[in-house]
């Protein structure tokens, strides 16, 4: 059986050349934006209506905003203002994503070629690389790939 094929992705620290050809070149047909807010970025070609756009246009890419995959603003805040580490971060963003039952908010065919989005620029402490690792615990026909 043939793996699905499923990406990440970061925009920070990536000129908009270097982001729409990485996700042409990897065949990416749809980006999964599993950023809590996708309106208000520094990086203009990563704002929700200019990235739609782009992403159709330069890439023939599909777009799919999915915060429910992403951590709630107080484990975000905790993080970000070291109230909490990574390791208590990744705990509770992983309770978080069961509680949700994100598996049940797409379906594994639907993530064949497609890449979560975020805009941390590598995946290590990154919640995309957890989102990713979290479906490929339940579909594991999931390969995954951080561009």
């Amino acid at each position: 059986m043939t793996k699905l094929k499923l990406f990440t992705i970061g925009f920070t620290q990536k000129t908009a050349k270097e982001f729409f050809t990485t996700i042409k070149q990897a065949g990416i047909t749809k980006i999964i934006d599993i950023r809590l807010n996708n309106v208000s970025q520094l990086a203009g070609f990563a704002k929700k209506n200019d990235l739609i756009y782009f992403l159709k246009e330069l890439c023939s890419c599909d777009y799919l905003h999915r915060p429910q995959f992403a951590p709630t603003k107080e484990i975000l805040d905790g993080y970000k203002k070291k109230q909490i580490d990574w390791d208590e971060y990744e705990h509770k963003f992983k309770d978080l994503m069961n509680k949700r039952t994100i598996e049940n908010l797409i379906h594994e065919k639907e993530l064949n070629n497609s890449c979560l989005l975020c805009s941390e620029p590598t995946p290590d402490k990154c919640h995309r690389r957890l989102v990713a690792d979290y479906l490929k615990n339940k579909f594991n026909n999931l390969e995954i790939k951080h561009l």
